[in-house]
């Protein structure tokens, strides 16, 4: 259980730091310049961390923390829940930016800024998980931090099932915001929260649900087991055209 307490302290320590950035900034920098670029660094940053982090207690958890599958599901839904509390309006998804786009929400460099902006948001996240796994605070980070030039692949399906589920689950998605957008806030985020857990753990065995272009290039682009070229079709082509056919 060791393992988990360290797993829940960086989780808090994520949010709170992300979080105090996200205040110094609207703070200190032009309203612009923090809705299209600050906003979408810190709130992808916050959601790649977390995701690492998480993805590590799945994979590793089962056998070297002693704790099941459930328990990856249940933090993952409570992870969303915070998600959709602090990210105040953050899209942290690429696909979304996109919907925002079609939707004639926001103009095109806006767009192409905001899509800037969480790319550098899920490096810095790689680069604050990867330096906090090199601490080895527990014994779970110490094993992650010797398997991590040899990560598994997160797509365990064929390349056509795979594009087929991050298609589906991006279309939801997309659904679910534009269908919940006049809901109440905590109905919205709360909503969200559960049909994100759901997804996950229909097609988490299957593609890890990530249905978001920007993270899944950094989680898992770089891992063995398939080509640059499936992982594309999969984990872009796969997402934009789920939000093709939702359009």
């Amino acid at each position: 259980m060791a393992g988990l307490n360290v797993s829940l302290c960086f989780f808090f320590a994520t949010v709170a730091l992300c979080e105090v950035a996200r205040r110094a900034s609207k703070a200190l920098l032009p309203a612009g310049a923090y809705d299209c670029f600050a906003r979408e660094a810190l709130g992808m940053a916050q959601l790649g961390a977390c995701c690492l982090e998480l993805r590590m207690l799945a994979e590793l958890g089962p056998w070297a923390g002693g704790f099941g599958p459930d328990l990856p599901l249940t933090l993952l839904f409570l992870l969303f829940l915070v998600h959709g509390a602090t990210f105040d309006g953050a899209a942290a998804n690429p696909a979304v930016s996109l919907q925002e786009f079609l939707l004639a929400e926001a103009s095109l460099p806006h767009t192409l800024l905001k899509l800037a902006a969480q790319g550098l948001g899920v490096q810095a996240a790689c680069t604050l998980t990867q330096l906090c796994w090199a601490w080895e605070l527990s014994d779970l980070h110490l094993l992650q931090s010797l398997l991590a030039q040899h990560c598994s692949s997160a797509l365990r399906t064929s390349v056509p099932h795979g594009a087929l589920l991050e298609g589906s689950c991006a279309f939801l998605f997309h659904l679910a915001l534009l269908r919940l957008r006049r809901s109440l806030p905590i109905c919205r985020v709360a909503a969200v929260a559960l049909l994100v857990t759901l997804m996950a753990y229909t097609a988490g065995p299957f593609t890890s649900a990530f249905f978001n272009p920007t993270l899944a290039t950094a989680v898992t682009f770089h891992c063995s087991g398939h080509t640059w070229l499936e992982y594309a079709q999969v984990y872009w082509l796969g997402p934009l055209t789920g939000l093709w056919v939702w359009r």
